[in-house]
Order: C-alpha cells, then sequence, then structure tokens
C-alpha cells in the first residue's frame, strides 16, 4: 500500500529535501551528516513508500522527476512550516541553561570566539554552546543556528539585527620572512613580496582592485580558501596577507606592514531569528558577544 507525501515520516522528507537541492547522494549526505550508503537506502524507502521514482540517475548525479519536481515545493513548504512550529516552542523556553547553537566565519570562530565563549562558560555554566565554523550562510529559520555572526547585513525577515562594530583591517608578514627579504616602506615595496591569497574565492582580488592594485590570481604563490589555513601560511612565512587588526596584533610571529595604507574595515553584525532572540539564554549569549565585539573596536 503506497503512502501519500504527509504521511512520510519527517526525516526521510528531509533526505529527500537534501538530496533534491544539492542533486547528488554524495552532497546531500555530508548536509545531513549520514553516509552515502545510508542515504540511498532512504531514498529508495521513500520511492517505494510513495509507489513512485521521484529522481532519474545520470552522470553527474540525480535529477527530480516529473514527480518529484511536483512533490519539491509541497515539502518545502512542509519544512517552512516545521521551522516556525520549532521557533514557537522554542520561544516557550524561558531557561537560562541549555544549548545555545552560534555560527561564525572560520577566522572568528578560530581566532577571536575560543576565549570569548571559555569566558561566559566560566560566568554561565549552565549555558552550552555549540559552535559551527562556517563560511556559508546558516539558516536561522530552521535552528540550523540560534545567533549568526555576519560580516554582512543580513537580509532575511524576521530576524533581529544589530551593528556591533567595525573590525579594522591591516597586512601582515612573518617577521622571519621580513628579515630575510626586507621589510617595504611603501606600495610598491609591498607589492614585490610574496603574499598569500585565495584559490577559488576571489574577495582578496576585489578589494586589491577597488584599492587600484590590478593583479591576478597568479599574483599569489600560496594559496587557499580555508580562510584559518590563510593565516596560518601567512604566519609560516609563507608571505603577505591580509588579517583583522585585533588577531593580527595578538600574534607574536608577525609584523603589520605599512600601516598607514588605508584599508576598508570590516562590519559585524549580530543576527537572530526575533522569536529566539527573547529566549533568556540566547538573550545572555547575545549580550556576551555585543559586549566582547564592542572591546576590539
Amino acid at each position: 500500500m503506497t503512502q501519500s507525501f504527509a504521511d512520510l515520516d519527517w526525516s526521510l522528507v528531509q533526505t529527500f529535501l537534501a538530496v533534491a537541492e544539492t542533486g547528488s547522494l554524495s552532497a546531500a549526505a555530508r548536509v545531513l551528516g549520514v553516509s552515502q550508503p545510508t542515504l540511498g537506502r532512504k531514498v529508495r524507502e521513500i520511492e517505494a513508500a510513495l509507489g513512485a521514482e521521484l529522481f532519474m540517475r545520470h552522470a553527474k548525479g540525480l535529477a527530480l522527476s516529473e514527480t518529484g519536481a511536483a512533490m519539491l515545493g509541497p515539502a518545502q513548504a512542509m519544512r517552512e512550516a516545521a521551522g516556525r512550529l520549532a521557533l514557537m516552542a522554542a520561544g516557550e523556553d524561558r531557561r537560562l541553561t541549555g544549548p545555545v547553537r552560534i555560527t561564525a566565519s572560520v577566522v572568528v570562530s578560530h581566532f577571536v570566539l575560543p576565549p570569548v565563549l571559555t569566558r561566559l562558560r566560566r560566568e554561565e555554566p549552565g549555558i552550552e554552546i555549540d559552535l559551527v565554523a562556517s563560511d556559508s550562510s546558516e539558516n536561522l529559520l530552521f535552528r540550523e543556528a540560534d545567533i549568526a555572526i555576519r560580516m554582512y547585513r543580513p537580509g532575511q525577515l524576521d530576524v533581529v539585527t544589530r551593528h556591533v562594530t567595525d573590525l579594522g583591517m591591516g597586512i601582515y608578514a612573518a617577521t622571519g620572512y621580513l628579515d630575510r627579504v626586507g621589510r617595504p616602506a611603501d606600495v610598491d615595496g609591498l607589492l614585490a613580496l610574496d603574499w598569500v591569497g585565495f584559490d577559488r574565492n576571489e574577495m582578496i582580488l576585489r578589494g586589491m582592485a577597488e584599492a587600484g592594485w590590478r593583479v591576478g590570481r597568479d599574483f599569489f604563490k600560496l594559496r587557499t580558501d580555508d580562510q584559518a589555513a590563510y593565516w596560518q601560511l601567512v604566519r609560516a612565512g609563507g608571505g603577505v596577507g591580509i588579517m583583522q587588526q585585533a588577531i593580527g596584533a595578538a600574534e607574536q610571529l608577525v609584523e603589520r606592514l605599512v600601516p598607514e595604507l588605508p584599508l576598508p574595515s570590516l562590519p559585524v553584525w549580530l543576527t537572530a531569528h526575533e522569536t529566539v532572540r527573547r529566549m533568556p539564554r540566547v538573550a545572555r549569549v547575545w549580550e556576551a558577544l555585543v559586549a566582547a565585539f564592542g572591546a576590539l573596536s
């Protein structure tokens, strides 16, 4: 006996959405944190329960069948409704204890938040912190994060945002590297050094173009899109790099170069869904983050 889509176990609906939106079992497995064979079994279970083929296999992954495409919109509506129900339930939680999930960029998670969260845990031992280090945008509606720390103003509806500071940026290189090649006195000398850059991410290229420095990807002799690894390469003497001044000033192995050179600052915004923001433990973490980032100004 076949079932309707609405009768499916919610975990199977989530599976369908992950595969439909990523287009492959491997990508969906990473999103859901399960193995690819497990996900494949769940897809077959969904199709057997519905008595219909939802995906068509092709060389690059999976594409929605006509039936699957028709079900995508209702499945997404179910997910949104479930997210709103979870938020409504969360809004009734008045405890100061329990988990709070924070998402922040890789650099902020590695080099700014650890002492902040350690201090908060000492002050509020009843609050548990989950830190998601990610340069992607987590969805606050579906409780993928309670608080998001963004370097841009979020445009999502039904969220509370607060601009907490603007972080100054600087240009740095390792002391050992500079002892070997010399310390530049101006922009021309700076651009003559080795630089560490990003691989596919064009953020540094765009920033340098705005400053009038026309360089291409091959200008950078060391490249990585992992921004924590990027800073480690600079620290190790791989070349010149750009970093938040608060992080650079705390690192004894590097020196700031041409400090009079103006660089655009990096805005920091805190974001939370308005319902979740009212929860006492989330409000407590929120205020701790406001104070911590304010001290970096």
